[in-house]
């Protein structure tokens, strides 16, 4: 008996020193899998996020690259924070209003052989930027800032340096506001930089001078400065609005007014080649088939013309010689597709039968059993088309660009990129660009993130798959 029971405790022992080496061995696989998928995400989310960074930078070409900046230091933020409203406007987003007065300080550090002169402030009568904003005529905060003296306030000797700190402020003399206050300090070129009570967007003349853009600019346009200038710099000449804004909107309309059309239209070709008989339908079927294997590029030429002539000429009736350059041009050409059309009726023909029979038992129409039963049951299916349909309209480039040509109000956001080229490219300022680009894949990707359920269970409902 005793020998049996230790045979029986010895057996409990193993099975749980089994269970719990089956069990680490489980967590570690699963360990691992996690490890992978998250270097796998770092390799392939990685370039966007040193592109976002980068974004926030004065000159993101900087050599060799960093991932710090400036922009990304909480003491910057606060800073900005305080000389926003001092100077008259809002933490958030400053202003040089009148009245105002801006106290500054910096530090320098020289050898304790050399002697360190006060530095020469000067708010200097500089444009916002590139483009629009190199051709602004005024006014400037130069014309109504003032400078008080420069005074020593420390000195102190560090390991052998002698560092000193200067203090000033920029005074408001006269009536308008104005929403930039850049300043330059000059100093001799022995006279070493050390820190100042915001960081500086540049360091010019080896080190000489130190240039802010704007000294009282608030966190916002401080933190995000090229996304600031991306909205300022760019605007109507004959509305006076923000272009990147109307871009966007346009974007968001036309992508809105595409992904509705498709829906629709798909949906109720899909179930009708799917469920309904009628005379043609599987040489209907085939010639969907059929567009679906053509490139888009081949009929790039005849959908222009067509456009252009008012659809075979019909469009004179109303009044319209051409449909080029229009909204409506562009809606119609791309209201559907063959692609989206095969997927609803690859989805309502895995649906079952029964559904359809009972519903004609209780008296049910056709159209009655498409809105009530199969369209409801259809949501998965149109939640991922909505979102393949969205993300191809948002990123469209070649079609918009032969359609939409003037004025620049009607540009969607990527043909307003390409604007950016000739703006800022030309004078190698790349931040706008960088700017300009992050904010056009953010709808995108805050698309994928919110409906990510959706189009996993709408594609592996559509009946693609073998």
């Amino acid at each position: 008996m005793e020998s049996r029971g230790v045979r029986t405790r010895m057996a409990s022992t193993y099975s749980r020193q089994s269970s719990k080496a089956l069990a680490r061995r489980r967590w570690a696989r699963t360990g691992s899998i996690y490890v992978l998928l998250m270097l796998f995400s770092l390799f392939f989310m990685g370039p966007l996020v040193f592109a976002f960074l980068s974004s926030l930078k004065d000159n993101p070409t900087e050599w060799p690259p960093t991932l710090s900046s400036p922009q990304l230091s909480p003491v910057n933020w606060g800073a900005a924070y305080r000389l926003g409203k001092l100077g008259g406007g809002g933490g958030f987003f400053g202003a040089f209003a009148p009245g105002a007065v801006v106290p500054f300080g910096a530090t320098y550090e020289v050898d304790e052989t050399q002697n360190p002169e006060p530095p020469i402030v000067v708010v200097p009568r500089r444009v916002p930027g590139a483009g629009a904003g190199a051709v602004r005529l005024g006014p400037f905060a130069a014309d109504e800032a003032e400078v008080s003296e420069v005074r020593e306030v420390s000195r102190e000797n560090v390991n052998g340096k002698i560092r000193v700190t200067y203090e000033w402020e920029i005074i408001h003399t006269g009536e308008l506001t104005y929403d930039r206050l850049p300043m330059d300090i000059e100093v001799p070129l022995y006279q070493k930089f050390v820190s100042a009570t915001l960081a500086p967007n540049r360091l010019e003349r080896l080190g000489r001078v130190q240039s802010w853009n704007n000294v009282t600019s608030g966190i916002i346009p401080y933190v995000f400065y090229n996304y600031h200038r991306v909205f300022r710099e760019n605007y109507s000449r004959t509305t006076g609005k923000s272009l990147f804004l109307l871009w966007i909107r346009n974007s968001f309309l036309l992508s809105g007014i595409r992904v509705a059309t498709t829906l629709i239209i798909a949906s109720m070709a899909g179930y009708a080649l799917a469920r309904l008989d009628f005379l043609g339908r599987n040489a209907l079927f085939f010639l969907t088939l059929f567009s679906m294997m053509i490139p888009g590029q081949v009929t790039f030429i005849s959908n222009y013309l067509v456009l252009r002539d008012g659809i075979f000429g019909l469009s004179k009736l109303f009044g319209v010689d051409t449909l080029i350059n229009t909204w409506p041009g562009y809606i119609i050409s791309t209201m559907v597709n063959g692609s989206a059309v095969f997927i609803m009726k690859q989805f309502f023909e895995s649906l079952p039968r029964d559904l359809e029979e009972s519903a004609r038992i209780d008296g049910a129409s056709t159209f009655q059993t498409y809105f009530r039963i199969m369209l409801p049951l259809a949501q998965p299916s149109l939640g991922a088309l909505a979102i393949l349909t969205f993300q191809g309209t948002w990123n469209e480039f070649f079609w918009p660009l032969m359609i939409l040509t003037s004025p620049a109000d009607k540009y969607t956001l990527t043909i307003g990129l390409l604007n950016f080229r000739s703006t800022y490219a030309v004078a190698f300022d790349w931040g706008p660009m960088l700017a300009g680009t992050i904010i056009s894949a953010l709808p995108i990707i805050v698309l994928f993130i919110v409906f990510q359920s959706y189009f996993v269970e709408g594609i592996s409902f559509t009946g693609i798959k073998g």
